[in-house]
């Protein structure tokens, strides 16, 4: 068994690969391996793989139709070894260091459950060294992304793994980690944060909020962090914040152009996601933590 394992789910890229296998290679851990779940209908990803073998990396491939990035990971979950888990983007890369880093953290006297290490281009305030439920279920802990989540396999598997309604190409079109990390954090789990341990993600430039399609891709992204505010059943003025918040920031500024625009977008996807929830899904995390895990027993 080996100490970690990674679940990378891709779709329609392969150049982008080649700089994450790179940086794995590098690392200076190397217990670990990785799980490519192919979302391609094509054959576009083994002279890659084939390369990234060639590196030394070991790799298990297994594919999974239709495209669902939540779904994909957790058919990736399912037959992971690694006694922690963890998620890059096929468009990420690792510092060398990032790996042992997280081992070491995992391996101190409070012994948690996940770690969670620092997205660079990000730009985050430093948070506590701990996660909580009361911080997080109140969006004050600092926004979690996939890319930085390393969880133990059986706190995973316990849980039923991310929830397959949320995340890209999705109605909810994100939430899936954030819904992952607050299920965790319900359970009492310790969640450290590690910010030597160091990944990298290009992050879009703030002009794209100007484009009718950045709102779009706001909108959607929303409707999932609409869906946490009635999945979680947040206090109610938590979502009433959340709903006024991107408005009423640039007004306070006085930007009443593209940005103003940019809060609508977020707003309304917030509030759609929250009412659409609220009446057609209806249950409460427990319940969707058991459904998810009855679902991936059979």
């Amino acid at each position: 068994m080996r100490e970690i394992s990674l679940i990378l789910a891709t779709v329609g890229r392969s150049t982008e690969l080649k700089r994450l296998f790179d940086s794995l290679a590098a690392q200076t851990f190397h217990d670990f391996d990785i799980i490519v779940v192919d979302q391609n209908e094509d054959d576009r990803l083994l002279p890659v793989l084939q390369r990234a073998r060639y590196l030394g990396l070991t790799l298990r491939h297994i594919r999974h139709q239709p495209p669902n990035l939540a779904l994909s990971r957790n058919a990736g979950i399912a037959v992971a070894t690694g006694r922690w888990l963890g998620f890059p983007d096929d468009d990420c890369w690792y510092e060398p260091d990032l790996l042992s880093r997280i081992v070491l953290r995992s391996r101190r006297n409070d012994r948690p459950q996940g770690v969670i290490c620092r997205w660079v281009e990000q730009h985050e305030p430093q948070p506590p060294g701990l996660l909580s439920w009361e911080r997080s279920s109140r969006f004050r802990d600092f926004p979690v992304s996939s890319i930085t989540l390393f969880f133990e396999r059986a706190l995973l598997q316990h849980l039923g793994g991310f929830d397959g309604r949320l995340g890209v190409g999705q109605w909810f079109g994100a939430g899936e980690e954030t819904d992952l990390m607050l299920r965790v954090l319900r359970t009492g789990a310790t969640v450290a944060h590690e910010p030597c341990a160091r990944v990298h993600h290009r992050v879009e430039p703030t002009t794209a909020s100007k484009s009718r399609i950045a709102r779009r891709s706001a909108l959607l992204r929303a409707r999932g962090t609409g869906a946490m505010y009635a999945k979680h059943r947040l206090p109610l003025w938590v979502i009433v914040r959340g709903l006024l918040s991107p408005v009423l920031k640039p007004l306070c500024k006085g930007r009443i152009g593209a940005e103003l625009m940019h809060g609508l977008a977020v707003t309304a996807g917030r509030m759609a996601g929250w009412l659409r929830w609220s009446f057609s899904q209806g249950r409460s995390p427990t319940d969707d933590t058991q459904r998810l895990t009855d679902s991936h027993s059979h």
